[in-house]
């Protein structure tokens, strides 16, 4: 199938990349962003794509088209999904959908009444390492979920002119790990606990945000969730899961770059974690554009849904007020 992208950034670089060399049953047409300029003409040129664009119509409107990347700025998703969906293109949308849970219902909604597949970018949950853990979960190797621990921690903090328009640290980084621990717990979230901090850079508290978190999650099940995120881990990505369960535990650690170890008189050397995301999930990147191919060639139902991409925002929701008002909040204050 033909497809467009709409933003040339890094997360739309990623995917254009990966869908060239190793998703077959994609072929990029399009490339839109309103930054268009040599640079991405020479990316599109070194991948294949023979159109570039500042316009997202341009995509929008070709009727040989028939699915839609959108890696644009997240203020922009639920518009794109809308006109997307309007133009009876199917849609791949990063995450979150919006940070207005009204706009994020009606983006949805958009979706189901143009009849068009949606599937939110929650590239985490085809991580081999994650998706065995889930594996195990559902295979009932340890029983009944009682405790989820998931801990996050980015190598190096994003600059600032971008945590001031992400939305947050609830928005932009743990809204991966909301989405993570609903997969896992296999249930509905109820209550949502926050502490934060600012422990990394003043400059992101100036700018309304914190960097370090600790969110706890209770779930319709009784499953309790904890997890921890940190702008920066001096030692790397760190990406761990954990599920506790009535009949047994599973636990992924790091992904390294090898798993080679160095034994001397002195101590022992094994491999660091890796640097960045785009190194660290490269595999689940590639795997969710395969997913999307195959429910839209095959008419099959998206892996993560619309209403996949609603929930995490209605933890973020209410993390974020958590954190403000310094009390444990309900899913349905903020719903």
């Amino acid at each position: 199938m033909k497809v467009g992208i709409i933003g040339a950034g890094r997360i739309g670089k990623v995917h254009a990349q990966n869908i060239s060399m190793f998703v077959p049953e994609m072929e990029i047409k399009a490339i839109a962003d309103p930054f268009a300029n040599e640079e991405t003409e020479s990316f599109a040129k070194r991948f294949g794509i023979p159109v570039v664009s500042k316009e997202a119509s341009t995509i929008l409107e070709d009727p040989e088209i028939e699915a839609v990347l959108i890696c644009s700025s997240t203020d922009t998703h639920s518009k794109y999904i809308i006109e997307s969906a309007q133009a009876g293109k199917h849609i791949f949308c990063e995450k979150p959908i919006d940070y207005d849970i009204a706009m994020v219902r009606k983006a949805i909604q958009s979706a189901e009444d143009a009849g068009v597949k949606l599937q939110i970018g929650f590239c985490r949950r085809f991580d081999h390492n994650h998706r065995a853990v889930y594996d195990m979960v559902q295979n009932g190797d340890v029983g009944t979920p009682h405790i989820i621990k998931i801990s996050s921690r980015d190598p190096e903090p994003p600059p600032i002119s971008y945590v001031k328009v992400s939305g947050g640290i609830f928005y932009d980084m743990m809204i991966h790990d909301f989405d993570m621990a609903r997969f896992l717990a296999g249930s509905e979230a109820v209550e949502v606990h926050t502490q934060g901090s600012v422990l990394v850079d003043p400059a992101i508290g100036e700018a309304g945000d914190v960097d370090t978190a600790v969110v706890t999650i209770r779930f319709e099940s009784g499953a309790i969730a904890v997890i921890d995120n940190s702008r920066k881990a001096v030692y790397g990505y760190d990406q761990r899961v954990e599920v506790f369960g009535s009949e047994g535990c599973a636990v992924n650690a790091n992904d390294t770059p090898n798993t080679a170890v160095l034994m001397k008189a002195e101590g022992t050397i094994s491999g660091t974690c890796y640097k960045v995301m785009w190194d660290r999930y490269t595999g689940a990147f590639v795997e969710e554009m395969k997913a999307f191919a195959d429910a839209v060639v095959n008419g099959k139902e998206v892996p993560v849904t619309g209403m996949d991409g609603l929930y995490p925002v209605l933890m973020a929701a209410a993390a974020t007020l958590s954190l403000k008002e310094g009390r444990p909040v309900k899913i349905s204050e903020v719903e």
